[in-house]
């Protein structure tokens, strides 16, 4: 073989006198080789440095044993969490992720999803970028017969497998123990209006303050960009009313250190002047000193691993016996004691 050549199953069975079907069964331990066959075949595989041809394999299996993982951000703890939860199960399945961040930017979304398609991976698991509103991208995937799976933020359609966590059971939780700590006066911090998650946090929020006997006060509610501008912008909207909340629900731990922030620099003490709830439930509260009072987990290990476990069904599969639309409950975790 000349130096820079490419070992090939050929060139082994050449040098072994067999033929390359023999050669290409030993290396896979088929048992209609012989034990001393299926070793020469293999000590002169190893000599040789021989790899298996993928794209052979591919064009054999009709598969390129890859999976997009595309998420608005890597840096963030809650997604960090679902994606090593992803690449354990694609561990087991022996597949290998190829991961893409939208940075909330649903152009940029689109681009890595075509280009995902185009190199004809197996399968996708998508958590949509807050500023998504076009969904045509599903119909192109399913032509292509390439499965979808989304989890955390998700496309308001019931013909797509979706995993989220149910967000008004750890809103009615926070409610009611800003409620039973005498706050009566508490505002909403919310994300986009177009988000479905955003609808869901004021839907439970107005429940919850109605279940409590709170009177609903729409002055209490406001909208962010999830900017760190945009969120001061809210906080200073609210701190600015005559009779301003005394404790207020955040959209996500994100913002809440945003709010906290800027509200210390308007001299406000928190846990005192001010109280806080959030949702996700972030790991850097542990390193914080004024922390919020509670944090609602959204459990997005469990549901970055149900939605790899669904995908990996239909690529294996081309099916599901999972209900295509799956719920976790939240749950309110206390950080401090006010």
């Amino acid at each position: 073989m000349k130096q820079g050549q490419v070992p090939t199953l050929k060139e082994i069975a050449k040098r072994l006198k067999l033929s390359t079907s023999t050669v290409s069964r030993a290396l896979k331990d088929h048992p209609s080789i012989g034990l001393v066959t299926t070793m020469r075949v293999k000590k002169l595989a190893e000599e040789l440095n021989y790899e298996p041809n993928s794209r052979a394999i591919f064009f054999k299996q009709q598969k390129t044993f890859t999976i997009g993982v595309v998420l608005p951000s890597l840096s963030e703890a809650f997604f960090s969490t679902a994606i090593s939860a992803i690449e354990n199960k694609a561990n087991e399945e022996n597949y290998t992720v190829i991961l893409g961040q939208s940075l909330d930017d649903e152009i940029r979304e689109l681009k890595i999803l075509e280009t995902l398609k185009k190199h004809r991976v197996d399968g996708v698991i998508l958590s949509v970028s807050k500023n998504t509103t076009n969904f045509d991208f599903i119909e192109s995937f399913q032509k292509a017969n390439i499965p979808i799976v989304f989890f955390d933020c998700v496309p308001d359609r019931e013909d797509v497998h979706r995993i989220v966590a149910n967000l008004e059971t750890g809103m009615l939780e926070a409610i009611s123990t800003f409620v039973s700590c005498g706050h009566n006066r508490i505002a909403l911090i919310n994300g986009p209006g177009n988000l479905l998650a955003s609808k869901e946090r004021e839907e439970a929020f107005i429940k919850g303050l109605k279940t409590n006997g709170v009177k609903v006060n729409k002055e209490y509610i406001f909208h962010t960009d999830l900017s760190e501008k945009g969120n001061q912008e809210a906080m200073l909207e609210l701190i600015s009313l005559a009779e301003r909340p005394s404790a207020i629900i955040c959209f996500s731990d994100y913002v809440t250190l945003d709010v906290m922030k800027f509200a210390k620099e308007k001299g406000l003490v928190i846990n005192q002047d001010i109280f806080f709830i959030s949702f996700a439930n972030f790991p850097i509260w542990d390193h914080i000193e004024n922390k919020p009072m509670a944090s609602i987990e959204q459990f997005p290990g469990k549901q970055a691993e149900k939605a790899a476990e669904i995908l990996f069904d239909l690529v294996n599969k081309g099916k599901t016996e999972t209900e295509s639309y799956i719920i976790y409950p939240s749950r309110l975790i206390h950080l401090d004691k006010p």
